[in-house]
């Protein structure tokens, strides 16, 4: 126990085999609370020392830990690439003699249907494209219905038994045309893709919004659906929605999704900014 004094602070011990005496220890308070802010202060450094060897170490653990994924995504990434590049001989050869054939044989729905499958494959490398590499590209001003209807002629040939409907009232909008063409084309192929039978997809502007509403199986989880590699259909490999993400996040494009399973999907794209 420490005991106050008028010369500062003491303490007193029992001295082994004697009843009679005590050993008393006093010092200054100054010079107690000088050892002690010492004391405090090799302590505060002490620990400042370990937490710093600790972060080292994390830090070239974490480096060393992850450089086996590094490696994997450097692998996949040129191996897309080397992929992509050998796309090209095979398409120019079948977009080539498509439309040779499409001369020949005029409104032929087998000819049709295998431009329209180029188009897929097409639509499927620039998405590869499109997760590869993030570059500016130049706006300029359009008509959405242009775009609306080019898309619909082409899904229609694909999906027969779905029925498309557009009321975009001759939208003109100002940014750049390729990369709102495949945000809308992707959407709208989803709602096509995974519909029911019978069912519609329906495209209309209202308040400067794009509303993209289908009858189709719903989504589980919409807060999902812009992960990369998420899918909830074993169809497709998980891209084409994260690329829509990643399109309107470049273009200023605000999204919401509202769904409800067995009964269809609404995606509402705030294209406000967009607009003149």
């Amino acid at each position: 126990m420490l005991y106050k004094t008028k010369e500062g602070l003491k303490s007193f011990y029992p001295i082994p085999r004697s009843k009679k005496y005590i050993m008393s220890i006093s010092t200054k308070k100054q010079n107690y609370k000088a050892q002690i802010q010492q004391i405090k202060n090799k302590t505060i450094w002490n620990f400042l020392a370990i937490l710093g060897v600790i972060a080292l170490l994390s830090v070239i653990f974490s480096f060393y830990a992850l450089s086996p994924l590094r490696n994997a995504l450097r692998l996949t990434q040129e191996f897309i690439k080397d992929i992509l590049h050998d796309f090209n001989t095979p398409l120019a050869s079948l977009r080539l003699n498509t439309s040779m054939l499409k001369d020949e044989f005029q409104d032929n729905k087998k000819i049709q249907r295998i431009e329209q499958s180029v188009q897929t494959v097409l639509r499927l490398q620039s998405h590869l494209k499109s997760y590869l590499k993030n570059h500016k590209q130049q706006n300029e001003e359009f008509v959405l219905d242009d775009i609306v209807e080019d898309i619909i002629k082409i899904l229609q040939i694909n999906y027969p038994d779905i029925t498309f409907s557009q009321n975009t009232n001759n939208t003109k909008l100002f940014t750049n045309k390729e990369a709102f063409q495949r945000i809308i084309n992707n959407i709208v192929s989803n709602a096509a893709k995974y519909n029911k039978q019978n069912g519609y997809v329906n495209i209309e502007v209202k308040n400067s919004k794009i509303y993209i509403t289908d009858t189709g199986v719903g989504i589980k989880n919409p807060k999902k659906i812009f992960e990369r590699f998420y899918k909830e259909q074993q169809r497709g490999i998980g891209i084409g929605l994260h690329i829509v993400k990643k399109l309107s996040e470049e273009l200023g494009i605000k999204i919401e999704v509202k769904s409800k399973i067995g009964e269809g999907t609404t995606f509402v794209l705030n294209i406000s900014s967009l607009t003149k």
